[in-house]
């Protein structure tokens, strides 16, 4: 993937995406997940990826080698999303290039494929605007309701308490993170570079369930 010439801007936020070349699954087993988990903490580095860490745990990366700060994420079977930050010595559109060509590579040699395994390059959509930046820490998290209701958000939720049950079973995004599991994965985090609209995990449920009620038109994203 080549490096898109965008340019993203110091302190503010940026929703990032994108999805598998015309729509193919991205992530066909937990070990696909799990090496994409990995690469968003090991890619958030000025340094090369050190491939033989990847089968490793979280190694320790200083916070002044960082250069994103993401808030928020969720891979799902087709796509991914990204709440993401730059720092002021970063590069967005680096962390990107790297994590998606490093996965590509898994991913082709995996599975014995050639060619592009996304959809061109990464979509990001600048977030200006306080709500709509609270908003997407819900929505980001919410997606995996799609896989037990992929109708949901144009019929409303069948079933609330399956939904917020089987987002806490679901480890692939930072959901988990947010309602204060101990986990490696709480690394891949920087939460003190956003907005602290959730102060404590009741307050972030709460914030959740009132999104996962909401069954009038909101903005849907791609």
């Amino acid at each position: 993937m080549s490096i898109r010439k965008q340019s993203f801007v110091f302190g503010e936020f940026y929703h990032i995406y994108n999805r598998g070349n015309s729509k193919q699954v991205i992530f066909r087993d937990k070990g696909d997940y799990y090496r994409f988990i990995r690469l968003l903490y090991l890619s958030n580095t000025q340094n090369k990826i050190i491939f033989n860490r990847l089968n490793m745990d979280f190694v320790n990366l200083k916070k002044d080698e960082k250069i994103v700060n993401i808030g928020a994420y969720c891979l799902m079977p087709n796509h991914f999303h990204i709440l993401i930050a730059q720092t002021e010595d970063g590069d967005i559109s680096r962390f990107m290039q790297k994590i998606s060509t490093a996965y590509s590579m898994y991913y082709n040699k995996k599975y014995n494929r050639t060619g592009s395994l996304f959809e061109g390059k990464f979509k990001s959509e600048h977030v200006a605007d306080d709500r709509y930046l609270k908003y997407l820490f819900s929505y980001i998290h919410l997606n995996p309701v799609k896989i037990i209701q992929s109708d949901w958000k144009e019929k409303g939720i069948n079933n609330k308490t399956e939904a917020l049950k089987f987002l806490e079973t679901y480890k692939y995004s930072s959901y988990l993170d947010y309602l204060g599991f101990k986990r490696l994965e709480n690394k891949i985090l920087d939460i003190e570079a956003f907005p602290n609209y959730f102060p404590t995990k009741e307050i972030f449920q709460n914030e959740i369930f009132e999104w996962l009620s909401y069954q009038e038109d909101v903005k849907v994203l791609p």
